[in-house]
């Protein structure tokens, strides 16, 4: 056969296997519609699921029926026979009687729980407390060599309660050369700042909360942390400061004009490199008492097996839980958790559909992983992190789903933590293919890349991919879009309002998720590992884990 027909036969059976993997992978992408969608929304966040607390009647009825649409789809469990992955959790209630006073300079002042500060412990201990403890005004309570800067320097805070504020400095100068700027990092985030405070040894911890830097209103504190909470048990809870919790601006103000002191002016000095620890001369007395109760919650994993490569995986991840229901509350009690996040636990379900639709699955295996207890600190994916049923250096990459646009159909599509890992080029290609552009974060301030569980595989080195909704809407365009956006986490973010509205346009959510299918079918057949970005926190932990596989 001349050498140029045989080219042009392996040019033509080329096309014709391109061809017929493009109608293979359409049949499947048909699949993902606004109905299943909407349904399955609709039935996670109904007031019969009752907020989908971890460890209660909901989780009850929402892992049941996670695990029969799983069944139904004929996926195989990604866990023994029974599809769930047993998490232990200790759940602490405190007693909302409680009263932070705080003592110095001739007067006491007294801050109502709720209304001023919230309070609590993540020791597993029925009753801790703070027994005039001196306070210290710790800034943002940040130690960072790479960025030189340590708030603690020259300062002893053992045994002490310090005050810090929420966010880094880069947010509230909006210096590039601070931190990243108007971009939160780990440093600005809450979780990092009680770990720090710990490591110093205090015996409490209180965030001064404000809206802005934050990311979210008062509200979503005491909606988050005012009722029981759920923790891990673990040795580092025992090290943990004895009281951590948050205060709100207008109290902090009260306590430093109680020092003889300017909240505002001593914020502005925090912000600058070389701030030195103030002492406040006053004394915070508070007792927490909890009810413990130990529990156990699930994580539910269906599997897709591979075919070439089955024992290398793609995750696909969303949380099941919300915050359940609050029965101190007048009127609606329930924290439906519409948004956040039965529209991405459906979404999971709708691309598990859509995978399982493929003429032939694809050669690695595709692991559908519904993580419990987000809400509570990324507590499901944590030990779903430090457990794995996937072998880590398997693990392709992992793709998470928390809060799925319900806008309608956007030019655009959003990557939090653009820059990190080889999967932004992922995203970019099958955004192309929808006539789409990528754009990293536009609310980088408010630390998302921190706030959601492809952070806990982020932290062991796998590869992870956090989509968000984009903001230039295809008629409304972008102003509007962010409007909404403010709306919903001013007026329903982790409130009882975050509710199914039958009005949504989940047109955009169909876009989103078949470009997410498009990136994980693609890793599911290649044979390479992305990787982090040289520089990105996670890259030495992705390496040594990489070459010990070898």
């Amino acid at each position: 056969m001349p050498r140029q027909t045989a080219i042009a036969l392996v040019a033509a059976a080329t096309l014709l296997a391109c061809r017929v993997e493009n109608a293979q992978i359409q049949r499947a992408l048909n699949t993902i519609t606004t109905g299943d969608l909407a349904h399955h929304i609709q039935v996670l966040a109904a007031d019969s699921m009752e907020g989908r607390a971890p460890a209660s009647a909901g989780e009850e009825k929402t892992i049941r029926y996670l695990v029969g649409q799983f069944r139904q789809l004929g996926l195989k469990s990604g866990s023994g026979e029974n599809y769930l992955q047993p998490v232990p959790l200790v759940s602490l209630t405190p007693d909302r009687r409680m009263r932070l006073a705080i003592q110095g300079r001739g007067t006491t002042t007294t801050l109502a729980y709720g209304q001023d500060f919230v309070a609590f412990t993540s020791r597993i201990a029925e009753r801790t407390a703070l027994e005039n403890s001196e306070l210290v005004f710790a800034g943002y309570g940040i130690v960072a060599p790479e960025y030189d800067w340590n708030d603690f320097a020259g300062s002893d805070v053992k045994g002490k309660t310090i005050v810090v504020l929420v966010n880094d400095p880069g947010f509230a100068t909006g210096d590039t050369t601070l931190f990243h700027g108007r971009t939160m990092t780990y440093y600005g985030r809450w979780t990092y700042k009680y770990e720090e405070a710990a490591r110093q040894g205090a015996a409490g911890v209180l965030i001064v909360h404000e809206t802005a830097p934050a990311g979210y209103p008062w509200e979503v504190v005491t909606g988050s942390w005012a009722g029981g909470r759920f923790l891990l048990e673990t040795p580092e809870n025992a090290s943990r400061a004895a009281v951590e919790g948050w205060i709100t601006s207008d109290a902090a103000r009260r306590i430093f004009r109680q020092a003889s002191l300017d909240y505002d002016s001593l914020k502005a000095k925090a912000a600058q490199r070389g701030f030195k620890a103030v002492p406040l001369g006053l004394k915070a007395s508070v007792t927490v008492r909890n009810t413990l109760r130990r529990s156990s919650s699930n994580n539910v994993l269906a599997v897709l097996p591979g075919t070439a490569r089955a024992d290398e995986y793609v995750i696909y991840l969303a949380h099941w839980d919300h915050l359940g229901r609050d029965t101190t509350r007048t009127g609606d009690q329930i924290f439906n958790g519409a948004v956040d996040n039965a529209t991405g636990t459906a979404g999971l379900l709708v691309l598990a559909k859509a995978f399982k639709a493929l003429p032939r699955p694809p050669q690695r295996s595709i692991l559908f992983l519904a993580v419990t207890a987000e809400e509570q600190g990324l507590l499901g994916s944590q030990y779903y992190g430090t457990h794995p049923v996937v072998p880590l250096a398997k693990t392709v990459a992992a793709i998470n789903m928390d809060g799925l646009n319900v806008l309608g159909p956007m030019r655009d599509i959003t990557v939090i933590g653009f820059g990190n890992s080889d999967l932004d080029r992922y995203v970019v290609d099958a955004a192309q293919a929808q006539r789409r552009t990528v754009r990293p974060d536009p609310e980088p301030e408010k630390g998302f890349y921190y706030r959601s569980d492809h952070f806990s595989l982020a932290k062991v080195g796998v590869p992870a991919l956090d989509p968000d909704a984009g903001i230039d809407h295809v008629r409304y365009g972008e102003s509007w879009t962010r409007r909404q956006r403010d709306d919903y986490t001013a007026n329903r973010y982790h409130k009882p309002a975050d509710e199914y509205d039958p009005n949504w346009d989940l047109t955009g959510a169909v876009d989103d998720l078949r470009l997410l299918f498009r990136v994980g079918y693609r890793l599911a057949n290649e044979s390479t590992f992305p990787n982090w970005t040289p520089g990105t926190e996670f890259r030495a932990k992705r390496d040594s884990m990489m070459a010990g596989a070898r």
